[in-house]
């Protein structure tokens, strides 16, 4: 499994692990009951700390995404697909409230917006 950490990001390094093993699940390339790397050995692989690979795996398994069997390893948990596309739909609408506000700051018109947005969807 292969994970990017960008050290120059915002983001902390946990969340990093955490959206990319996320997207990795929404997209089918983690399937059902694969399992996961220990947090001790993407630790080693990602050059990070143990208690930052851990933080990761542990909002994982709180968000439903993978499981932990004791004296295993974690795995990827089963995913309901409209479980799957709520939580989308929950991230999309952080986004476009973001983009929204963004907008009116710059007194941007909804036809603008709708203009942009289509633009960037047919792109």
């Amino acid at each position: 499994m292969q994970i990017i950490i960008s050290n120059s990001s915002k983001e902390p390094i946990y969340e990093q692990i955490f959206k990319q093993i996320q997207t990795k699940i929404f997209s089918g390339e983690l399937k059902e009951g694969t399992a996961l790397p220990s947090i001790r050995q993407l630790a080693k692989d990602l050059r990070i700390s143990v208690i930052t690979t851990k933080r990761a795996y542990e909002e994982l398994e709180k968000a439903g995404f993978i499981y932990l069997i004791a004296g295993k390893g974690s795995f990827v948990a089963e995913q309901n697909l409209d479980v799957i596309r709520e939580k989308k739909l929950r991230v999309i609408e952080e986004q476009l409230t973001a983009v929204i506000s963004n907008s009116k700051e710059i007194e941007l018109s909804y036809e603008e917006l709708q203009d942009l947005l289509k633009l960037l969807y047919e792109e």
